[in-house]
């Protein structure tokens, strides 16, 4: 819903009143009292998330929670009386705890659980989130590093890009070019976090590797659609990555080296349980190592570093410091003697500062966030780079969360300044220069409600105005939960809105550089409708099964406008879209056998309305499959783990994109009165067939990786890595020139090998 400034302006003010009014509320709960706290690792002071933490009394089970990704815990609305706190987790010793309580305590309990040899039984409460494949949620998936050691890759530590690839409804470029699709949607429609800090590049140019390590990751809640009220600024996904904090115990860490990529991390405290260091950096060393093994240029370079620090200030306050400064370089087809090779470049810098604190005197909790994001990117011939785009924002964001006994609460308020910039130069056209300011504020509220008529609600009320534009935008949102024993229900339906879009040219089947602009102010932005549905059921506790179907409604796209030039440029075309799908996941998991399937079925329709349409096929709107729609994606992944030994494998099948195919070439020459047609070449035009008529070949490729882990004295441990990529060498393809028909393979036969050391 489109809302101008007064009517924006109303809203706010309403959402405000409604937030202050739930805090200032807690009196009506006087006569009930309140435990939180931080549950966290004895062995290295880390946060834990999905720790059971409950009330007991007189043996019976009377209230309880689980803790969030912070390790945050609230047990509200707790009656007078004697209780006995109960901690429990899976790998750690039980806590225990006897409380007398009063009718307006308001507790501060912080626990410290110690890890255990021996597995506990039976949950008290069921969390309500999982990691695993085939534990959906509405869209949303909820990824560990255990979950990421599982695909096999060319680095001995795994990285989240390959997990990602294997979920259904994500199509990737293959292994060159960083780019991800997540159910029909483009690249710069997904929103990516890190820590709270928009990360616009998070992904390296070789397909294999993320911006973010996974030595640094503790969680990834990847967000296929449906997503909740506190997110927004994007209409198809969202990746949020959280990182753990460093070790507040002692000093560890561990170097690598493969063929493709070297790196280390080391952590500790700075002071003892209080304040803790994490610090990880990779670099590319292809042309040291991969491009030698193949015998063949892998004209690809990349890094990042990542810094962070986190503080207990003290027991109901917490602050984190983040950074991370990532590097891209490499081109797109080697190049021959008429056309030099084309190069794409990108460097992303953010930071970020992140406080959380329980206030002594509300049963809430507040978590403030800073942040900034820089990122260049640049494309052309080598150390030249006439194409340029750069992005520069600020955000600050206020979350509040209210414990309620029917279901906590949160709402908050945001503030984002931006900046985009590109300088364009195509192979036939002049510069074109563009340099624009833009401001976002918004509010969002987001209640929860348990057990109605068997469901879990949570609504969602998000709006967000651009004051420089004088408009704003309402988004009402609903996720919806049933659980039962053994299977659960899902459904999820919003509407999204996004000002700021990508420009990519696909026309010749593929594209990697991406500049950035606003949306015109004569035009709508950007609009999606968001509905799914879903079901998962557990088979004897070992066998997980989901299916999940979808459909999004796309309005006011804008998508590069097609010309007769052989060119990138920044103008546009309005257009409208639909997407339609169905995920479908298995998942087995009885040690030593890991087994996980994945079907996906999707089906992306665009309808361009671009007014040279008519004249060139004789209708006013034209249907088409965009570049990204991918109708069948297989993935099939099995790990067995053998104690010191870990053998990983994996195939994958997609069916063919689709690409735009050229009929023929033509020129011209504009006659000034000076023209010399006898040495004046004109300028060259492509005629084009309908768009997206051909399809390309399928991909498929089967991935293998053995480990060996073994134990040193003095808490050393040595990991080798051996594996192939492309097992049976399939010449699957990653470019494909449509004016000269040129064919850029991704990687062939690969072997792989690594070392790891980690230091404890």
């Amino acid at each position: 819903m489109i809302l101008r400034d007064r009517s924006f302006q109303k809203w706010v003010w309403f959402l405000v009143w409604a937030g202050l009014t739930i805090v200032s509320s807690s009196p009506l709960y006087a006569q009930q009292s309140l435990i939180r706290g931080t549950v966290v690792a004895l062995s290295d002071g880390e946060s834990l998330q999905g720790v059971n933490v409950a009330l007991f009394q007189g043996g019976e089970l009377k209230l309880g929670a689980v803790s969030g990704g912070d390790g945050v815990y609230a047990i509200p609305s707790i009656q007078a009386g004697t209780y006995e706190l109960r901690a429990t987790f899976v790998g750690f010793q039980s806590y225990s705890d006897t409380l007398q309580i009063g009718p307006t305590d308001r507790f501060i309990i912080n626990i410290t659980l110690e890890a255990s040899q021996t597995e506990l039984g039976e949950l008290i409460v069921e969390g309500d989130e999982g990691s695993g494949m085939a534990r959906v949620l509405a869209g949303q998936t909820t990824i560990t590093p255990a979950d990421i050691e599982l695909i096999p890759g060319p680095d001995i530590s795994g990285d989240l890009v390959n997990y990602l690839t294997t979920l259904p409804g994500v199509v990737s470029l293959g292994d060159r070019g960083g780019q991800l699709f997540i159910r029909g949607g483009e690249p710069w429609q997904n929103l990516v976090l890190l820590d709270g800090m928009w990360i616009y590049q998070p992904f390296h140019i070789l397909g294999f590797f993320s911006s973010f390590p996974t030595e640094i990751l503790k969680t990834v809640d990847v967000y296929a659609g449906g997503y909740t009220s506190q997110y927004g600024g994007r209409i198809s996904s969202v990746i949020d990555v959280k990182s753990r904090n460093g070790d507040k115990k002692s000093y560890a860490g561990s170097g690598s080296l493969t063929p493709f990529v070297s790196g280390f991390s080391f952590e500790g405290p700075i002071a003892v349980d209080i304040l803790s260091f994490l610090v990880s950096y990779r670099t590319s060393v292809m042309d040291q190592g991969a491009s030698r093994i193949i015998d063949d240029k892998l004209p690809f370079e990349f890094g990042d570093l990542f810094i962070k620090t986190h503080a207990f200030v003290s027991s109901n306050s917490q602050v984190s410091l983040s950074l991370l400064k990532t590097h891209d370089k490499g081109s797109i087809f080697e190049g021959n003697d008429l056309e030099p090779a084309e190069f794409v470049s990108w460097k992303n810098a953010s930071a970020g500062l992140r406080y959380l604190v329980f206030p002594r005197a509300f049963p809430v909790m507040a978590e403030f966030l800073v942040s900034g994001t820089r990122l260049n990117s640049s494309l052309g011939a080598l150390n030249t780079f006439p194409s340029r785009s750069s992005l520069a924002n600020a955000n600050t964001n206020i979350n509040i969360t209210h414990f309620n006994s029917f279901g906590d609460v949160k709402w908050g308020i945001f503030a984002r300044s931006l900046k985009l910039e590109s300088n364009l130069i195509g192979q036939f056209q002049d510069t074109s220069h563009r340099l624009e300011y833009l401001t976002e504020v918004g509010i969002y509220i987001e209640p929860e409600f348990k057990n109605v008529f068997g469901w879990n609600l949570r609504g969602g009320l998000r709006i967000h105005s651009f004051p420089s534009k004088d408009s704003g935008f309402m988004e009402p949102r609903i996720r919806a939960v049933k659980v039962r024993e053994k299977d659960e229900f899902t459904v999820a339906l919003g509407s999204f809105h996004q000002e700021i879009v990508g420009l990519t040219d696909r026309r010749d089947a593929s594209g990697v550089f991406t500049a950035w602009t606003s949306s015109p102010n004569t035009l709508p932005v950007p609009e999606a409708l968001h509905v799914i549905v879903g079901y998962r059921k557990t088979f004897w506790g070992k066998f997980d099964v989901s299916l999940e179907g979808y459909a999004k409604r796309l309005r006011n796209l804008f998508i590069p406008e097609w010309t007769a030039y052989p060119r990138f440029t920044t103008k546009t075309q309005p257009a409208e879209g639909r997407v339609y799908g169905g995920d479908l996941r298995f998942e087995y998991r009885q040690a030593p056998f890991t087994g996980l399937i994945t079907y996906g079925l999707s089906s992306v329709e665009y309808t361009a309305k671009q007014e040279n349409i008519e004249l060139w096929y004789g209708q006013e709107e034209l249907k088409f499959r965009p570049a990204h729609d991918r109708r069948h994606q297989l993935n099939a992944v099995v790990a067995l783990d053998f104690g010191s030994f870990d053998l990983n494998v994996r195939w994958q099948f997609g069916s063919g994109l689709p690409f735009s195919r050229a009929l023929g070439f033509d020129g011209f020459t504009v006659v000034d009165g000076n023209l010399d047609v006898f040495s004046d070449p004109g300028s060259r035009r492509v005629i084009y067939e309908r768009p997206y008529n051909g399809v390309l070949p399928t991909y498929h490729r089967l991935d293998i990786t053995i480990q060996k882990k073994i134990l040193l004295p003095h808490g050393v441990a040595l990991s080798g890595m051996l594996g192939v990529i492309n097992v049976y060498d399939r010449m699957n393809l990653f470019y494909l020139d449509v004016f000269t028909l040129r064919r850029v393979n991704q990687l062939p036969f690969v072997p792989t090998f690594g070392l790891k050391m980690d230091i404890e």
